[in-house]
């Protein structure tokens, strides 16, 4: 239980995030690129503080040179994804955008999940996976669109 109370908790920091970065970005001169390097940069020094107290160094030099390139590229992905949020939450506001990223983090996990993409383990996918992604792509739509349907 307490996992889902993480992957909750994360969510809303998501949010929160996306919306201290965007207000950094208008600080920094309208710049989301800056904004994001900074929390990045911020977020890297946290890590590496923790990382020099909690981290087991012997085991990571002993296997960092063996690692296939693409599981570098996680870094520039969470790096596109802070500039993006950043980015995207003035302009089209935080729940739209948090409700596109959640919808497409669903998609692409049950495509990975379905077919053990990426060394992940295989995971069947019942019809209520998919029924719920309908009832998210139907719930998205009235939440974007339905001030325009609902006049």
């Amino acid at each position: 239980m307490w996992y889902f109370f993480m992957a909750f908790g994360i969510g809303m920091g998501i949010a929160v995030q996306a919306a201290i970065n965007s207000r950094l970005a208008i600080g920094l001169g309208s710049q989301p690129l800056a904004a994001a390097f900074f929390s990045f940069a911020i977020g890297t020094l946290c890590l590496g503080l923790v990382m020099l107290w909690q981290g087991d160094w012997q085991s990571v030099s002993d296997n960092i040179a063996d690692q296939p390139w693409w599981r570098w590229v996680g870094g520039a992905i969470g790096a596109v994804f802070v500039f993006i949020t950043a980015f995207l939450a003035p302009k089209i506001g935080l729940v739209n955008m948090a409700f596109l990223i959640i919808l497409g983090q669903l998609i692409a996990g049950m495509v990975i999940d379905h077919f053990g993409l990426i060394e992940m383990p295989v995971r069947s996918l019942g019809v209520h996976k998919y029924i719920g992604l309908g009832v998210m792509l139907i719930g998205l739509t009235f939440f974007m669109f339905g001030d325009k349907v609902f006049k």
